[in-house]
């Protein structure tokens, strides 16, 4: 019996370390390019492991260019990671040259429920019958403005509140950047005699938006006009053509062409928020995304305020959503799907949304992320009324040839913007090369 023992004894000995190398087998490649949410999506991995010990999670954070740079390559190359946060401007064209994971099977086969989303997250990543991931977080957008400009100017968090604004004289939103305006003089943006070839302090800061989306510089202002990108998901059309939209584009233009309101299209090229940053800008717009870093991280204290109401009296905001997809070619499908899984449950969601870092897509994930925020003192509702407005949404424009059309309005925009053509003028050819793509 003690041979026997013994003999037990060293086989346990040795099954541990064998045990322990097999658990280990697996390690998952996961990307991600905002580095405000890598903690909280750090801490899920952590949970993920605890309860799945053959499987670890690598996370790795790139910009945005370098990103989506070392993904499109890395599926050429045959190094992309396995599972990855991806972005509605990218999905349809990785799914059309299959580079993505049918998700579909795999949620009816282990009957995922994917009614805990907010509405309309999940469609927004599937066709044709098949899904390319599964809801993340969603985000609206609002104005950010520095608290301490604000009051320097003897205005208040309320006279934000119920902005106007109209393409042809830029209502209450216009003449508000016209009063944070100032001159090296001193002189406001709405005196007769601002020099606004000498401008100390900008109103307002916008990145211009020069391609085919504009999710935080236009789009919210033109949706007020009736504009609209498309038909909705897979359009083969686009309005870019609208004269709703080219008085849109127009007004942003000259608020800095005419008016020197806000920073140049040349000055905003190093960073769209740069200047709103240096504490040299009241205000900016930006997604819900923007929350924990404009109000953790600057040296000034930021309000959050609704977006201006427009010509049709709301405030609208696109809707917009992320997700995690699989790709295709990676070695551990298996391990990649339970992570995914994992990433879109509550258990996951709660974790992020107890950060404050971002709305998660199930909705009372985003409620913790809410209560987050206002346990630091900061009020984000403005970003969850704006959600739940009646009509006061629109979804990012999903169709085939994202990046053509991109590149076409991108340089139609940019005349525009540096004032070399009038929006008028160079959109509806823009628009005429856009929609020849899909014939």
């Amino acid at each position: 019996m003690k041979k026997i023992a013994t003999l037990t004894a060293a086989l346990t000995v040795l099954a541990g370390p064998i045990a322990s190398a097999a658990q280990a087998a697996t390690t998952l490649q996961y990307w991600l390019w905002d580095s405000n949410q890598q903690p909280a999506y750090q801490s899920c991995a952590t949970a993920f492991t605890k309860a799945n010990p053959d499987i670890t999670i690598k996370i790795t954070q790139k910009g945005w260019n370098d990103y989506w740079t070392g993904i499109t390559t890395g599926f050429v190359s045959g190094t992309a990671p396995d599972v990855f946060t991806d972005h509605l401007a990218y999905f349809p064209q990785f799914a059309a040259n299959n580079q993505l994971l049918d998700l579909a099977p795999l949620i009816a086969k282990d009957k995922v429920p994917t009614n805990i989303y907010y509405p309309g997250l999940k469609d927004l990543w599937g066709r044709d019958g098949k899904q390319y991931g599964l809801p993340k977080d969603w985000d609206t957008v609002a104005i950010f403005y520095n608290q301490d400009l604000l009051a320097k100017a003897g205005m208040k968090p309320s006279d934000l509140a119920n902005l106007t604004w109209n393409p042809k004289d830029g209502g209450t939103f216009q003449s508000t950047i016209a009063k944070l305006t100032k001159d090296k003089s001193g002189n406001l943006g709405s005196a007769a005699n601002f020099d606004k070839k000498n401008v100390a302090q900008y109103g307002y800061e916008t990145g211009y938006g020069a391609g085919f989306n504009g999710q935080t510089e236009w789009a919210w202002l033109a949706a007020t006009t009736g504009w609209k990108y498309n038909d909705g998901l897979y359009a083969k059309k686009y309005y870019y053509d609208d004269p709703r939209f080219a008085q849109t584009i127009q007004w942003l233009a000259d608020l800095n062409l005419k008016h020197g309101l806000i920073p140049s299209f040349q000055e905003v090229q190093s960073g769209s928020d740069s200047l709103f940053r240096a504490g040299k800008v009241a205000m900016v717009t930006n997604g819900s995304w923007m929350i924990g870093d404009y109000t953790g991280k600057l040296p000034f204290k930021v309000g959050v305020a609704p977006l201006p109401k427009g010509p049709n009296g709301k405030r609208m905001s696109m809707f917009n959503g992320l997700a995690d997809s699989i790709w295709v070619g990676s070695k551990n499908q298996d391990a990649a799907w339970k992570w995914v899984k994992f990433l879109a449950s509550p258990a996951c969601q709660n974790i992020v949304g107890n950060t404050g870092v971002v709305f998660p897509a199930i909705p009372a994930a985003a409620a913790m992320s809410q209560a987050k925020s206002k346990a630091k003192g900061v009020d984000v509702a403005t970003f969850i009324n704006q959600a739940k407005a009646p009509g006061g949404t629109f979804y990012f424009p999903i169709t085939d040839h994202i990046s053509e059309v991109n590149d076409i309005m991108s340089s139609a925009m940019q005349n525009v913007y540096l004032g070399k053509a009038q929006a008028s003028d160079v959109l509806k050819a823009a628009n005429d090369k856009v929609n020849a793509l899909f014939k």
